[in-house]
């Protein structure tokens, strides 16, 4: 199916691992033109080298740098109709998953909520004015403890919840200005914060008595009732992202789309 996306210019936060990489390679294969965004590079980033794809490092959460990505991109490309605000996560020496209510202070909310929910609404407000120029759509990440409060994450769950809930106004107000707005909802899935060398699965797995592989394939996916049986992967993200950018999803604004293996049991 052609998405309609050759020649359109997008910029993707979080674009150099896991999902946001997904999202970037999968527009790069679809022609469209991207700026990735990311604090530093990486192999597979570098690999999509060429000259539908320009790099920006730096931190999303210093002044001015949302101003210096949407230049970029306008410079690089002459204009801007796909932002996919993906990055998200840990931040500023906070350490993901968090424990207790009680063992977190005001910092870690702060920090998380500024990463997560701050940053993301500086580069879409800076982004909007050009996406209304010309028809375009945000796609904002968010995740599946949006909706599913938990005695953990506390500051992630309810700085994606925001996320979430801020996108649904957004369709309302720039919808009928030309701008779509919708959400793609993440379970678990197998990226780099699970599966690097020291990384999540390794902090579980010890702590469970099992081995990585096994923990991550078996222990999990039961552990989570997954109707799926497994993780998520990236890419998979990445097609409903990238499909709810396109032009093929017109008649779609302010949806949030759950992509998480069956983790989710209400209606």
């Amino acid at each position: 199916m052609d998405l309609q996306l050759k020649g359109r210019v997008a910029v993707v936060t979080g674009g150099s691992k896991g999902i946001g990489l997904a999202v970037v390679r999968t527009l790069v294969e679809e022609g469209a033109f991207v700026v990735a965004v990311s604090r530093g590079g990486s192999e597979g980033l570098g690999a999509l080298e060429g000259p539908n794809l320009v790099h920006v490092a730096g931190d999303l959460m210093e002044e001015g740098f949302a101003e210096e990505v949407v230049a970029r991109a306008v410079g690089a490309f002459g204009g801007l109709d796909v932002l996919v605000n993906n990055a998200g996560g840990p931040a500023g020496g906070v350490v993901l998953p968090r424990g207790a209510f009680l063992d977190g202070g005001d910092r870690e909310w702060r920090t998380i909520f500024e990463f997560n929910l701050f940053a993301v609404l500086r580069l879409t407000r800076v982004a909007l004015p050009y996406l209304m120029e010309r028809g375009g759509s945000v796609v904002n990440v968010s995740s599946a403890l949006a909706r599913q409060p938990a005695t953990n994450n506390y500051e992630y769950a309810a700085a994606k919840a925001a996320l979430s809930h801020v996108a649904k106004g957004l369709a309302e107000e720039f919808g009928p200005r030309g701008v779509r707005v919708n959400t793609v909802s993440p379970g678990v899935v197998r990226t780099n914060w699970w599966t690097d060398e020291g990384g999540v699965a390794d902090m579980f797995a010890g702590a469970m008595g099992v081995d990585r592989d096994t923990l991550l394939d078996e222990t999990l996916p039961g552990m989570l009732r997954l109707s799926t049986g497994r993780f998520v992967e990236p890419q998979e993200i990445a097609d409903a992202v990238v499909l709810l950018a396109s032009p093929r999803s017109g008649s779609t604004n302010g949806s949030d789309f759950v992509v998480d293996g069956g983790l989710l049991k209400e209606m």
